[in-house]
């Protein structure tokens, strides 16, 4: 059975449908598709497992497709461009829709590729990762990467559907599923203690991909982002919660080289530094800790120098009057952003 989630963003609002068997003509596209042209964005690993499935869902349209190279250190502009390059040299008009097929890379670069050519089109999600169904997919955050820094250039631009075919987690690696699953994690931590508690209680089932496990973990993900992105989409308050443990993931990324430590696992070991920052209670950190490390993933970050870690969250974007901010928790289940903090806390956990 299939299951809706709206994100309710007024006339801009869209679905996020989640099902298994999804692609291969199971959930006709065309409706989203204003025009007839289609450009599907795919990468090299992706696109021969679910490309032809994918154009089962488009009949009746004009589709031409570009697979990137795979991989979070082609998360560049050069890489946005050549799909741009693409859009231009097809004579693509305003009613095209960019579709991105892949995981969180393909859909940043894909999204802010659509929200650029002729000022914005139309764009379409269809992750295949478990982080990107979870997380990257939904809430209309497009971007690539800058040399001194992760995600530094990129726009707000909504898809206008996200389609998530959980069948396609079968091809998922062991180390891209318990990547995802930080992200799942991430949002029982700042505001659903009690889905908090059954991830504790169904971690084993998630790793061992059984679908109702994880057809369960991603509704409540995605019910949780579109329930923040609906009261902030652009960030300005609330939003920033579901950056818990990015500040200092997004660091790890930055100094260990993009790709290095996947997203996931830079974020996992980042969420158990920032709780440990928040002064929480000793157990809750320990509730969290061991939570992250039966999802298999790190619970310590990589030997940095203090002054690169200082330089690289420097760069980040919740960062006001050059002062640092962190998603903290109070609780499993309640976060808050704060620039209030113990600098000598800070200095102990990023020196180790």
């Amino acid at each position: 059975m299939n299951h809706t989630v709206t994100v309710d963003l007024g006339e801009r609002s869209y679905p996020i449908v989640i099902g298994r068997g999804l692609l291969d003509g199971n959930f006709d596209l065309s409706d989203f598709v204003r025009g007839s042209d289609c450009l599907v964005v795919s990468n090299e690993t992706v696109a021969p497992l679910y490309y032809d499935e994918l154009l089962a869902n488009l009949a009746g349209c004009d589709v031409s497709s570009i697979n990137l190279p795979d991989g979070e250190s082609f998360k560049t502009i050069a890489t946005m461009h050549s799909i741009i390059d693409h859009l231009v040299k097809a004579r693509a008009n305003r009613d095209v829709a960019v579709i991105a097929l892949g995981g969180g890379v393909v859909g940043d670069i894909s999204g802010f590729a659509a929200a650029c050519y002729m000022r914005g089109v139309d764009f379409i999600q269809i992750p295949t990762t478990l982080l990107a169904q979870v997380d990257s997919s939904v809430g209309g955050k497009t971007g690539v990467n800058h040399e001194q820094g992760k995600n530094l250039v990129g726009a707000f631009h909504q898809p206008q559907v996200v389609l998530i075919d959980t069948d396609t987690l079968a091809t998922l690696p062991d180390r891209e599923l318990a990547a995802g699953l930080a992200e799942v994690i991430k949002y029982g931590a700042i505001c659903d203690a009690d889905f908090f508690a059954w991830l504790e209680a169904n971690i084993e089932g998630l790793l061992g991909r059984d679908p109702d496990a994880l057809g369960h973990a991603i509704r409540r993900s995605c019910e949780l982002k579109a329930e923040v992105v609906a009261q902030d989409e652009r960030e300005s308050g609330r939003r920033a919660i579901l950056n818990f443990g990015h500040t200092f993931g997004h660091a790890i990324e930055h100094c260990q080289g993009y790709g290095t430590w996947l997203h996931g696992e830079a974020v996992a070991a980042g969420m158990i530094m920032a709780a440990r920052l928040s002064g929480l209670v000793q157990s809750d950190v320990d509730r969290l800790t061991a939570l992250v490390a039966a999802a298999g993933l790190p619970t310590e970050p990589p030997a940095i120098e203090p002054a690169d870690w200082l330089d690289a969250m420097g760069m980040d974007k919740k960062v006001q009057g050059k002062k640092l901010r962190f998603v903290l928790l109070d609780a499993i289940g309640e976060s808050r952003i704060s620039s209030e903090y113990d600098d000598g806390r800070l200095n102990e956990i990023i020196r180790g």
